[in-house]
């Protein structure tokens, strides 16, 4: 007699038109209204929430190789830069260019002949 009550919780065809899927339901949103959809939404948000994480750190990631290569280049630049910089002063430093930029620009020095002399001085 329990059986012809038509209650509608143990009735097999209503929980095989629940586990049935079609294309029309999901394109009117009844498909979110289900049960286990419904159970299933805190686990869904957080899918979606790690879904959203992970494109925002690689998007992070991206643009941080990105950064790191444009600095590379700049570093071997300025590493480039720094060697002509320091190979120049060398070469201006040096004694000749050092007499030559004396006399080009009239300074009035001139060159000592002498070698230079240590002063000693005898303690008592």
């Amino acid at each position: 007699m329990a059986r012809n009550r038509g209650n509608i919780e143990f009735d097999p065809s209503v929980q095989e038109k629940e586990k049935s899927f079609s294309i029309r339901e999901l394109l009117d949103g009844n498909v979110l209204t289900r049960k286990a959809v419904l159970k299933q939404s805190r686990f869904l948000l957080l899918l979606v929430l790690i879904a959203f994480l992970s494109i925002a750190n690689r998007n992070h990631a991206e643009k941080t190789v990105i950064r790191l290569n444009q600095l590379q280049s700049q570093v071997k630049e300025l590493r480039a830069l720094s060697i002509s910089t320091s190979s120049e002063l060398v070469k201006k430093s040096r004694q000749s260019e050092v007499t030559l930029m004396v006399h080009r620009f009239e300074l009035g020095l001139e060159e000592n002949k002498e070698p230079p002399k240590q002063l000693i001085i005898e303690n008592e």
